[in-house]
């Protein structure tokens, strides 16, 4: 609201426009270019990151060209994150969890990391500490908001989380608002712009990475396909991206990112739509995949046993007649969640690299290769979720548009924690009404 505010009512380059945009620009004074067209820009400097690449692998591959050592660094340690991702996914949900909110929070340091080596000479008070303090908030926020919705059981079972959750936003909005105090209080005269440009940056930090990641967390307890499948086609996309480009590119894409091909980008798109149905056919058939995330109290634990929803019962087709003329056939045998796979996979593939585009745009407003150098031949955690992010919104508002519909389970979690008078009034209204539609029979009147 306030982007659209200041670009609706604002004057070009005047103070509040200048705020808006900042964090991202990294305005400090007036006269700034971008990074190729104004050889004066006055944004500062960030420290080139170092080369974290193991010594052994280096020496395994200094024979070879700059070009085909970056080829094998990067494929070694694909390959490695690779098997570590279904590693995580084979010890379950809640570690899954675990995962995303260390992610998140790394790339919520890397970013602000960028800001604090940008500035880091105006010695602005209290940044890094109001930072990570609006972070614990904004989680707090989030998590809440998770556990009031899918631990009802819980919730019902300890008083102290029944208070929490009854005034959940209450609490959130409290800590916020001691953060702004601690914000205002630490204002310094001659740094007032400074300190409003990265009070913004912490902000849009916040919405890029926290929002995002807790999509992520709500998709994966739609069903873990919903989680698996999507960062799959990414991940595929960006591989099959790099192949297509590293051996057949010849023609650039866009200018942000000079390394990018028009080769890359459409054989990663069918490569991609390929791989996403096979690889939805293979998850639709395990129940452990489809079947929503639940918390069993009696357990402690998380179950994912249901009966498949149509969703993933396979269904017979009837090809267009043109399909039939080339195939010589009538119909096909797919689960419905194929025919989803591939407009997920073609959001991945042609929408979803502008997330890494935004990125490149970023870092070379800044002057830097990478947002950092945790993953070597890759760069920073950032470096590889940034079109993670983008998909992860997309299929939170899939979900929400085309495929959920009313949840029992979260409709019974909500009533547990009502009281008792509440849930017995439910009760009451819902046997009436089921009485009415002829499902229960009459109620027996006393003689």
């Amino acid at each position: 609201v306030l982007l659209l505010l200041c670009s609706g009512t604002c004057p070009k380059r005047s103070p509040l426009l200048i705020l808006c945009f900042g964090c991202l620009l990294g305005l400090p004074s007036e006269g700034e270019g971008d990074l190729e067209g104004d050889s004066k820009a006055d944004t500062p400097d960030v420290p080139p990151s170092s080369d974290s690449t193991p010594q052994c692998l280096n020496k395994a591959l200094e024979g070879l060209s700059s070009r085909w050592k970056n080829w094998w660094i990067r494929g070694i340690l694909s390959v490695t994150m690779i098997i570590g991702f279904f590693l995580i996914i084979y010890l379950g949900p809640l570690m899954l969890i675990f995962v995303v909110m260390s992610i998140q929070i790394k790339c919520f340091q890397e970013i602000i990391t960028i800001g604090y080596r940008v500035y880091h000479s105006y010695e602005l008070p209290w940044f890094r500490t109001l930072s990570w303090y609006f972070l614990i908030c904004v989680n707090y926020f989030f998590y809440g908001e998770t556990v009031a919705d899918y631990f009802g059981a819980l919730v019902q079972r300890e008083e102290p989380l029944q208070f929490l959750v009854r005034y959940h936003r209450f609490i959130s909005f409290a800590l916020y608002l001691a953060g702004f105090c601690m914000f205002v209080l630490s204002l310094v005269k001659k740094h007032y712009r400074l300190q409003f440009y990265m009070f913004a940056w912490t902000h849009v930090t916040l919405l890029i990475v926290v929002t995002q990641s807790h999509l992520v967390i709500q998709n994966l307890f739609e069903g873990m396909i919903w989680f698996i499948v999507p960062i799959s086609i990414v991940i595929c996309n960006d591989i099959m991206a790099y192949l297509f480009g590293f051996f057949f590119g010849r023609t650039p894409l866009i200018k942000l990112s000079p390394k990018k091909t028009w080769e890359g980008f459409i054989g990663g798109f069918f490569s991609t739509v390929v791989f996403g149905f096979i690889f939805a056919y293979l998850l639709s058939q395990y129940q452990y995949f489809v079947c929503p995330v639940e918390y069993n109290s009696e357990t402690n634990r998380f179950a994912v046993g249901c009966e498949p929803s149509d969703l993933f019962v396979m269904q017979e087709y009837t090809l267009p007649a043109v399909a039939q003329n080339i195939l010589r056939w009538k119909t096909v045998n797919l689960y419905p969640f194929q025919i989803h796979s591939i407009a997920l996979s073609t959001f991945g593939s042609l929408i979803g690299p502008f997330g890494g585009f935004f990125a490149s745009g970023f870092k070379r407003a800044f002057k830097i290769k990478d947002f950092a150098d945790t993953i070597p031949g890759h760069g920073g955690i950032m470096d590889r979720f940034d079109c993670q992010y983008l998909m992860a919104t997309f299929v939170h508002v899939y979900i929400a548009s085309f495929i959920r519909g009313p949840n029992p389970s979260k409709v019974l979690q909500q009533l547990l924690v009502l009281q008792p008078e509440q849930q017995l009034s439910i009760f009451n209204t819902l046997r009436n009404h089921l009485r009415e539609k002829g499902m229960l029979p009459p109620a027996v009147l006393e003689q």
